[in-house]
């Protein structure tokens, strides 16, 4: 276990790079996991379809997932799995944020896509 990050550095550097307008929402994954924190940042009207394959849980989350015999869902309410913010940008403008967090030395990689809310406001696919 680590800490809290701050993410003030690589934000400070998206937005030098994209412009403020570019960063529609951002989530701090902390307790509460991915189902809890990002619905949060979410209008009414969409959901985050989050690619549950695009990012390898670590060894300490599939320990305790194992041990504590906890259900995937479970996980991603419970724990920020790996993800530990979450940014909404204009599909047009991803890869660029991705490679500025990188570059700023976060590892960034896109998560998913906004959808239509039709029920959840997270939705694993």
């Amino acid at each position: 276990m680590a800490p809290t990050r701050i993410y003030v550095k690589a934000i400070k550097a998206l937005q030098d790079t994209l412009g403020s307008s570019a960063l529609h929402a951002m989530s701090h994954i902390t307790g509460g996991g991915l189902t809890d924190n990002l619905p949060r940042v979410l209008p009414e009207n969409l959901a985050a379809s989050i690619d549950t394959a695009s990012w390898q849980f670590s060894e300490l989350f599939t320990w305790l997932q194992t041990q504590g015999n906890i259900e995937q869902s479970e996980m991603y309410r419970t724990f920020n799995c790996g993800v530990g913010f979450v940014i909404v940008v204009p599909k047009d403008k991803a890869d660029a944020a991705i490679q500025t967090l990188n570059d700023a030395g976060e590892k960034a990689w896109q998560l998913g896509e906004m959808v239509k809310r039709e029920a959840d406001a997270v939705v694993y696919r």
